[in-house]
């Protein structure tokens, strides 16, 4: 069994226009400087036990909200983290964005609009580098493609 590095997992922004169906061509890739990009993705699930069984409870996710936690330090001249920096003081729309997370073997994507929030772009120990992180969360499920094999 194969196995891959993390960063070769891709994490894309784009800004949002309020009405957009579908994301443009120009996409920002979330890499420099950040160290580590957690899943925090969230499920909703409910348990219920039906009488064609032996009485035990079976799970049934309801919802899903994929979302990602990229951290590391802060560099305002790239323009992915410039993007999410430019969102921290909006609210509404104004903190969505198109996210695009390529799969560290290439060979699928997923794309959606997502909402950022804990929005942080400086801040930390004053002997210390700015750090960088925040929350992107998918609005609904993303679209999952098939990338073709190059």
């Amino acid at each position: 069994m194969a196995k891959s590095k993390n960063a070769l997992r891709g994490h894309f922004l784009q800004p949002y226009t309020p009405g957009e169906t579908e994301p443009g061509e120009e996409w920002l890739e979330l890499a420099h400087q950040i160290s580590t990009i957690g899943d925090d993705t969230q499920e909703a699930t409910e348990d219920e036990a039906f009488y064609d069984g032996d009485g035990t409870p079976e799970t049934t996710v309801t919802s899903v909200a994929g979302a990602y936690t990229p951290e590391g330090y802060y560099d305002p001249e790239d323009p992915a983290q410039e993007l999410i920096a430019s969102l921290k003081y909006k609210v509404g729309e104004g903190r969505k964005v198109w996210h695009r997370v390529v799969s560290a073997d290439g060979r699928k994507e997923w794309v959606g609009r997502a909402t950022v929030t804990a929005i942080v772009a400086g801040a930390g120990d004053a002997s210390a580098y700015e750090t960088f992180s925040c929350n992107i969360r998918f609005d609904s499920i993303p679209k999952e493609t098939v990338l073709p094999e190059g």
